[in-house]
């Protein structure tokens, strides 16, 4: 599990505890009031801390829900099933599962939308959840190479260009089950969708 990176502080140290109620605040906060009824104030009395305390770590309401959904995506593990196929369906699984959670899906949903118009939340949204959840992909080829299930890439562009079409695919297919189609993702659907993953379009047929 990753931890959000900050620059290096001077005097008093921050509070994991702290930090975590906060954000488990704002997710609170978000699926009670909305996006435009989120107060930075409301957040500070449900994590009961001071209003300052929030404004020392977070410039602003936009900041601070990206990094509350951002740690829900940090729960994301890829564990070593022995497969490739065994190891997409998992993290799909796992995936689902947290954007099953309502403060998962409000927070998410209402960041996306408020994002629409602002660049700068844009900007945040894909280096503080997109780019940061990248590695599941990374350590997966990796995985799979080792094992001789893929060709090693060795141009580190092209590398990239995979990594980033391989989350695009997987993390666009799942959030519009969940979040746009309002259907489950259960273990048959997670297995039908590695196999067209995997194997493509001409490949495969529904189990």
């Amino acid at each position: 599990m990753q931890s959000r990176s900050s620059a290096p502080r001077t005097g008093r140290p921050r509070s994991a505890e702290a930090d975590e109620a906060i954000l488990a605040a704002t997710r609170a906060a978000l699926v009670d009031l909305g996006w435009s009824g989120l107060t930075l104030g409301d957040v500070a009395t449900r994590a009961g801390v001071a209003k300052t305390t929030l404004y020392r770590r977070w410039a602003g309401k936009n900041e601070l829900v990206v990094d509350a959904v951002a740690a829900l995506f940090d729960e994301l593990e890829l564990p070593d099933r022995g497969s490739l196929a065994a190891d997409i369906e998992i993290v799909v699984l796992q995936f689902a599962a947290i954007l099953s959670r309502p403060e998962a899906k409000t927070a998410l949903m209402a960041v996306v939308a408020e994002s629409t118009g602002d660049a700068a939340l844009r900007d945040r949204i894909r280096s503080s959840i997109v780019d940061r959840q990248k590695h599941l992909v990374t350590q997966g080829r990796a995985r799979a190479q080792a094992r001789g299930e893929l060709p090693v890439e060795n141009d580190p562009e092209t590398a990239a260009r995979g990594t980033d079409l391989i989350f695009d695919v997987i993390a666009g297919a799942v959030v519009h089950r969940c979040l746009v189609s309002s259907k489950p993702v259960d273990t048959d659907w997670a297995g039908d969708f590695t196999r067209l993953l995997l194997n493509g379009l001409t490949g495969v047929s529904p189990a």
